[in-house]
């Protein structure tokens, strides 16, 4: 199986993990996205959008896992097959609500492109520009590396 391990500085990415355990609060009642549902009945609706938070929860869940025991050791995340799909999609959920909180102010293609005015931010805007940056370098190292599509590289 395929696996790479990042080393990272504890100093730098520590803060930036009590930001990814907010953003994973508030994500165990709400979904990152608003769910458009495929039916119009109530209870089915309601059931998949449980489902949905559910698969949301658990995708957090490997996310904060890979920063356990090994990386406050070490400052070494392991990533493989086995959990890059959860960690792509935990990113994505993180991102999201980073987006729709601490960088609410912030258009989306001055985000994505990283031409962000650093000197006109908040210290709380800066770390969460901090952490929405290292989640999406995070996912650029899965999809370049694991390729979780299965495809090949």
């Amino acid at each position: 199986m395929k696996s790479i391990e990042v080393r990272l500085n504890l100093e730098v990415v520590a803060p930036l993990l009590d930001l990814i355990k907010a953003a994973a609060d508030g994500l165990k009642e709400e979904l990152a996205i608003t769910a458009v549902v495929p039916d119009s009945d109530a209870d089915f609706a309601d059931g998949w959008r449980q489902e949905l938070l559910q698969d949301q929860t658990g995708d957090i869940q490997v996310l904060l896992r890979v920063f356990g025991r090994e990386f406050f050791a070490n400052g070494i995340i392991a990533l493989d097959a086995s959990n890059s799909e959860a960690v792509l999609r935990a990113c994505s959920a993180v991102r999201l609500r980073l987006k729709s909180g601490l960088l609410q102010r912030m258009e989306d293609e001055v985000l994505e492109s990283g031409e962000v005015p650093v000197q006109k931010l908040t210290e709380d805007e800066h770390k969460a520009f901090a952490c929405y940056v290292f989640l999406a370098t995070l996912q650029e190292l899965i999809i370049e590396h694991l390729d979780p599509s299965g495809r090949g590289v």
